[in-house]
């Protein structure tokens, strides 16, 4: 059975490493739009609406979407001070709860955002700037896909906080570099 529920969360994993690796790309085409605006700014004494808009359309995606990459890479700040002094099966209780109400939470904010996304969708919501991005309801799709993937990441670590109290080995947690703890 342990085995069986790792595998599912294994899965999931790769589900959220992929979305995590493609999102985290946004990150360098934020770069290269915020230096190409700064440059037709400061440069050529121009700039465009649409291109200031695109940076937070790529921000987005870049924050909601690396949200379950990073807690599966465990790079969110953690406050241990308690947590570490407590007994082994208490740890993986307050895991276990903890990964369980993350879901909730996702579940609840995936069924609230679909129909801020739907109603942007339906009424062809755009920029209210002239020559700003249209078609808005692409990034306000962001929140509930954003929380697809966090409810994924969360119900893989449901199942691996699971498995110590179907009697079977705790799986250890993503391994993050040493050189990246500091």
């Amino acid at each position: 059975m342990s085995g069986t529920l790792e595998k599912i969360a294994r899965g999931l994993d790769v589900i959220v490493e992929a979305c995590g690796w493609v999102a985290a790309w946004t990150g360098f085409a934020l770069v290269l739009v915020m230096a190409g605006n700064v440059l037709m700014r400061y440069v050529f004494s121009t700039g465009s609406v649409a291109m200031q808009e695109l940076e937070w359309h790529l921000m987005a995606p870049l924050t909601l979407l690396c949200i379950a990459y990073t807690i599966k890479h465990e790079g969110h700040v953690r406050v241990d001070i308690l947590y570490a002094r407590l007994p082994l099966r208490v740890r993986q209780a307050i895991d276990l709860f903890s990964a369980l109400s993350v879901v909730a939470l996702s579940v609840i904010i995936i069924i609230l955002s679909w129909r801020y996304v739907m109603q942007s969708y339906r009424i062809g919501e755009g920029s209210p700037d002239p020559g700003g991005l249209p078609y808005r309801f692409i990034i306000k799709a962001m929140i509930p896909a954003g929380f697809v993937l966090l409810l994924l990441q969360s119900l893989a670590a449901s199942l691996r906080a699971l498995i110590p109290f179907l009697g079977g080995e705790a799986s250890p947690p993503a391994q993050v570099p040493a050189n990246a703890r500091q």
